[in-house]
């Protein structure tokens, strides 16, 4: 059975950070491009980062020099270290891992950023 829990969400302050955590099992981690993205109620969700099984990492364009994505293959972790956090950050987080048809979703985690 394959899991994904994210975990790390919370209430900042803008100006503050935040560290989300991705723990995954029943899949071969290392395989897997994993992805973060987030859904603020009634609006699509859209991707804020994702690492390559190689390690190649892409950003969306409000988050780019503000958060960072990493994995850690050891342990099945994915990681999106959120920085500089802004009030339009505020949104549920999720962790994605996908490889060819494979597609898999964890629960979410929110993070409501106040001014």
């Amino acid at each position: 059975q394959v899991q994904l829990v994210e975990s790390g969400g919370g209430l900042v302050q803008a100006g503050g950070s935040l560290r989300l955590s991705c723990a995954a099992s029943g899949i071969t981690f290392s395989m897997y491009t994993i992805g973060w993205y987030r859904q603020v109620s009634g609006e699509q969700r859209e991707l804020v980062a994702a690492v390559t099984r190689g390690g190649s990492t892409n950003y969306g364009n409000s988050v780019k020099g503000r958060f960072t994505i990493s994995r850690d293959n050891d342990y099945n972790m994915a990681y999106l270290q959120m920085n500089s956090l802004k009030a339009e950050d505020t949104a549920v987080y999720y962790c994605n891992a996908k490889l060819a048809s494979s597609d898999y979703w964890g629960q979410g985690t929110q993070v409501t950023v106040f001014s």
